[in-house]
């Protein structure tokens, strides 16, 4: 999700904002379901249209949505700022083992807790193994754009927040697919392993080069210029964003008629997890002495995910029509107001984590 970001060159500049489109996005992706089903059912050849233009299970479509999508966010990631990590070592060490350790593993327990055993009765039972695999997906690759909003309204370092997100980015080039191949695996869900590697080159590799050769080329212009481009680029993203979830719903429309409650039932698991890997990043920060303008980011980083890559690699691994695709798109309705809550909850807490928090 693009998001109104700090200057390459002086993070501290920012002010706390959210844009109009951001902060209603739960919304948007409301009236996106509504859009995408009727879409569906009025004009179901057009869906079918669409999802047979592929090419090696890529949808040409949907790939172009989501470079358009993913590019103008990972232009605002300056891996420069992995220089900075030592400085906020222990606030970095939470964050990773939050985002690395904990967060996709839980979320696969709670896949298993809840969709294969409390819910299942009320789930389609073709389509559990898929669930679990979306839940998957959107908790293995940690929030790459919209944490700068949340670390900017929690009045969180932003070289931190700068440091953390590159390095999270370097990360998961190299690890998103072992850890996606492996709780898939742990949790009895086979998927092709080149299919799996495709969608990493295309959705996460060949993204960060072309993003970091654009933003290389816009600074040799001029920060102010740089800032200029990515301001402009928001919309493109946010629209790319909502036009992939309406093609989403077209296929799903069927499904969500015959039974709406599915969404909810999803909604479960991702909102535990939200709360539960906020509040261990926030508490280890706190036991750790770290500060609160560090811990509160390192708690928002440790709880969001990078829903657009998830949204992605669902798609490409199971179709449109898939459970997993289904899964991931409950994450990008429930983001906005559940991380605003977080936030509330991080900057109404200051002066109780202050009186615990042998701060250095």
């Amino acid at each position: 999700m693009t998001s109104s970001v700090s200057a390459p060159v002086s993070p501290a500049a920012a002010k706390p904002a959210i844009s109009f489109f951001e902060r209603h996005l739960t919304v948007w992706v409301a009236l996106c379901i509504v859009a995408g089903v009727a879409l569906g059912q009025f004009l179901p050849g057009l869906a079918r249209t669409v999802a047979a233009w592929e090419i090696a299970q890529v949808n040409l479509p949907v790939g172009l949505l989501i470079w358009v999508m993913i590019i103008p966010m990972l232009l605002k990631i300056d891996f420069s700022a992995l220089g900075q990590v030592t400085a906020h070592a222990r606030g970095i060490g939470v964050t990773l083992f939050i985002n690395w350790a904990v967060k996709p593993f839980s979320m696969a327990l709670l896949g298993w807790i809840f969709i294969r055993h409390v819910f299942a009765d009320w789930l389609p039972s073709d389509q559990l193994d898929s669930y679990i695999a979306g839940l998957i997906l959107l908790a293995a690759a940690p929030c790459t754009a919209m944490v700068f909003v949340w670390s900017q309204l929690c009045k969180g370092d932003p070289y931190f927040t700068l440091s953390q997100v590159a390095l999270n980015d370097a990360i998961m080039i190299v690890a998103f697919a072992p850890l996606v191949a492996l709780l898939l695996g742990l949790s009895s869900i086979t998927v092709p392993w080149d299919t799996l590697m495709t969608s990493v080159g295309l959705y996460i590799v060949v993204p960060v080069v072309l993003s970091q050769w654009w933003r290389r080329h816009l600074l040799r212009r001029g920060t102010a210029h740089f800032k200029q481009v990515t301001h402009r680029l928001g919309p493109f993203s946010i629209s790319a964003l909502l036009l992939t979830l309406v093609l989403l719903f077209a296929f799903q429309g069927d499904r969500i008629i015959a039974q709406p409650v599915v969404i909810a039932l999803l909604a479960v698991p991702i909102l535990i997890q939200v709360v539960l890997n906020a509040g261990l990043a926030y508490g280890l920060n706190r036991r750790l002495g770290v500060r609160h303008c560090v811990a509160g980011p390192s708690a928002l980083i440790g709880a969001s995910n990078f829903f657009e890559l998830a949204v992605a690699t669902a798609i490409s691994l199971f179709g449109f029509q898939s459970g997993a695709a289904l899964a991931t798109v409950v994450g990008v309705l429930i983001e906005v107001p559940v991380m605003l809550a977080v936030v509330g909850v991080v900057n109404r807490s200051q002066a109780w984590y202050e009186r615990g928090a042998c701060c250095a």
